[in-house]
């Protein structure tokens, strides 16, 4: 990772590019991807030439916003979505490295401070034992040399004890770094971060797995009627509603007012059926303004909903999900669709 930190430094130098979230952002999609379409872009442009331009940067669509010219709609671009997630990426991976080097230091605190504790207790007994001999010449400078030598190793067992106290708070705050790198700071959901790793992770070998994308139905209309402190309450009612319908499923923020919900394993008439349940849930909230105490109207939410086939990608199972929603929408809304 220090190696790609390192990379997109140099590519960022090498371009005179400054280090904002588009430029980091379009460094990054580069180096990680040198097959993909920008960076094969990227040599065209800079075939010939020390480095890139402003106007080269703004023909692939990134700009000061790290958005595609309106202009320009065929053009490959990078939206904030994307920049925010792979700073995101690159902090958590960050995160990761830091706790596994402080394992590593915590560990070897550990066994300092249990080989000085011996050694200064097994100092003392024979000190103790020495002094028992008054006959020994030299007997009161091996006692002072010995008392000082204790004294050290008293102070140093003292100081390695904070070490270590220190270290286990710093661990505790990287792993609460690590989980809230995995949560929505609106709803406390987790996030589409967290969403990605389950994806991953989850164990095919039970049954077949569900992905239901829920939308709340005509939300804009909130914001702009009640303002968007209330349609953030709105979206943390909502997203806390359709976690306690679906139970053990994963529920996640997945963006704006849109929810996934990871179901399975399980048959999809079963997941749609519990979707179905949060759905119902929903519509049945009856929503205030508090500050006028002006009702909301009804907030009812849409939802697609689709098994997850064999080797298919989260995102390949989330554009069909997305479609079977936008076919709820277009059907009247406050309703799901599975397919």
């Amino acid at each position: 990772m220090d190696d790609l930190y390192d990379r997109i430094g140099r590519f960022l130098a090498d371009h005179r590019l400054s280090p904002d979230p588009a430029h980091y952002s379009f460094a990054y999609q580069i180096l990680t991807e040198p097959n993909g379409t920008i960076a094969q872009a990227v040599d065209r442009l800079s075939d010939g030439r020390v480095r890139l331009t402003a106007r080269d940067i703004e023909k692939l669509g990134v700009g000061a916003t790290g958005e595609a010219p309106a202009s320009e709609p065929g053009v490959v671009a990078l939206r904030q979505d994307d920049i925010a997630e792979a700073m995101a990426d690159g902090a958590d991976r960050l995160v990761a490295q830091t706790q596994a080097q402080v394992e590593g230091f915590a560990m070897m605190v550990r066994a300092m401070h249990d080989e000085t504790r011996g050694f200064g207790r097994d100092l003392e007994q024979s000190a103790a034992a020495i002094v028992r001999q008054p006959d020994i010449e030299g007997i009161d400078e091996i006692a002072r040399v010995t008392g000082a030598m204790i004294a050290r190793i008293h102070d140093a067992e003292k100081r390695l004890a904070r070490a270590t106290d220190e270290t286990d708070d710093l661990r505790e705050k990287l792993a609460e770094a690590h989980l809230a790198a995995r949560r929505d700071p609106l709803t406390a959901l987790p996030n589409r971060r967290a969403f990605d790793e389950a994806f991953a992770g989850r164990d095919t070998s039970r049954g077949v797995w569900c992905l239901a994308v829920c939308d709340i139905d005509r939300f804009k209309r909130v914001n702009d009627e009640h303002g968007h402190a209330v349609g953030d309450r709105v979206l943390s009612v909502v997203g806390h509603t359709i976690a306690e319908a679906c139970g053990e499923h994963l529920v996640v923020r997945h963006g704006g007012e849109e929810f996934a919900v990871l179901i399975g394993p399980t048959t999809l008439a079963k997941a749609a059926a519990l979707i179905e349940l949060a759905r119902t849930a929903v519509a049945a909230k009856r929503f205030r303004n508090r500050d006028t105490d002006r009702s909301l109207g009804a907030v009812t939410m849409s939802v697609g909903i689709t098994t997850i086939r064999d080797g298919e990608t989260g995102e390949q199972a989330f554009v069909r999900a997305d479609q079977l929603l936008y076919a709820a929408k277009t059907a009247g809304r406050n309703q799901v669709v599975a397919g």
